[in-house]
């Protein structure tokens, strides 16, 4: 009969037609499940903003708490300078017999001399946390620090330092970054070669054994060996590598004396998946993934 339908068994068959159905479905999943990641992504952003918003808020209390204080301080040193004339004028008028007999043990001078010190201690403490609030500087996150990926082009000894490494580092600059490197013992040279890395790129450049280092290379480390990090598949020198939760702009150059390396240093590990955190949040390359260390969980880096 023209009108007859096939048997629902018999409606696919089409080789592979099952196959490509099962993919597809796959694909959506995968789709939906990077579209939750991204909206995550858009509510911690939107989370930081209103934090951001309330600190400016309270940037600027504090900076009106301080310019009250000034006031009032002013104040006082103007109705002092004018009070002082007027008791020396009474006192002379009064003549001895007139003093006010003090307490025994007592010196009233001394008295307000440590009151007025007091005072000045209090306003230049309030004055320095407020100062505090105001210098970005005096943030201390790994924000300050400049993370990037970078890829050893060559890397050969050190013509004066057995245990050490000079690498030739592209990091995305019109120049290569000359990297003094102590990886000998860990590291064999033919592994260094084309490979990426993350590099901290905005320490002052120094001279180690004659030869001038401009970066550091990233590891993880621990009292028996010392591992690179590996940037995610699909990084390219120059790449940026940032953190979520410690949004923000990294120094030119960080000042040694201010010791900002070293603080966040004590911060940095890898978490027992061998990821590269600081204070849990992982370093990343935006979109492309996370870094690690091949096998090093739960340590240092350095």
């Amino acid at each position: 009969m023209s009108g007859h339908t096939p048997p629902l068994s018999k409606i696919d068959q089409k080789p592979g037609e099952g196959d490509q159905i099962m993919e597809y479905f796959k694909q959506q999943v995968q789709l939906l499940k990077e579209k939750a990641v991204l909206q995550a992504s858009v509510r911690e952003e939107k989370k930081l903003l209103v934090e951001n918003a309330k600190l400016k808020k309270d940037i600027e209390d504090l900076k009106k708490i301080l310019q009250e204080k000034q006031k009032r301080k002013i104040a006082r040193q103007s109705t002092s300078k004018s009070a002082a004339p007027e008791c020396s004028t009474l006192t002379a008028q009064a003549g001895p017999a007139s003093s006010v007999p003090s307490t025994p043990g007592s010196n009233p001078q001394r008295d307000e001399g440590r009151r007025r010190r007091a005072e000045r201690r209090g306003e230049r403490k309030e004055k320095k946390l407020a100062l505090v609030a105001l210098d970005p500087e005096e943030k201390v996150d790994v924000s300050r620090l400049d993370l990037r990926v970078g890829r050893i082009i060559t890397a050969k000894k050190h013509p004066d330092a057995d245990s050490l490494y000079v690498e030739e580092v592209d990091v995305g600059e019109a120049t290569l970054r000359t990297v003094v490197s102590g990886l000998v013992k860990d590291s064999p040279l033919e592994q260094l070669q084309n490979r990426l890395v993350v590099l901290l790129c905005n320490l002052r450049p120094t001279k180690v054994r004659g030869v001038l280092s401009q970066a550091m290379v990233m590891c993880a480390a621990s009292l028996e060996k010392v591992e690179i990090l590996d940037p995610p598949s699909g990084a390219v020198p120059g790449d940026r590598v940032t953190f979520l939760s410690f949004p923000g702009e990294p120094d030119k150059e960080l000042n040694p004396k201010k010791k900002v390396w070293e603080k966040v240093q004590a911060d940095l590990r890898t978490d027992g998946k061998c990821i590269a955190t600081y204070k849990g949040a992982p370093f990343e390359v935006r979109g492309k993934g996370l870094c690690k260390s091949q096998t090093m969980s739960n340590c240092g880096i350095k």
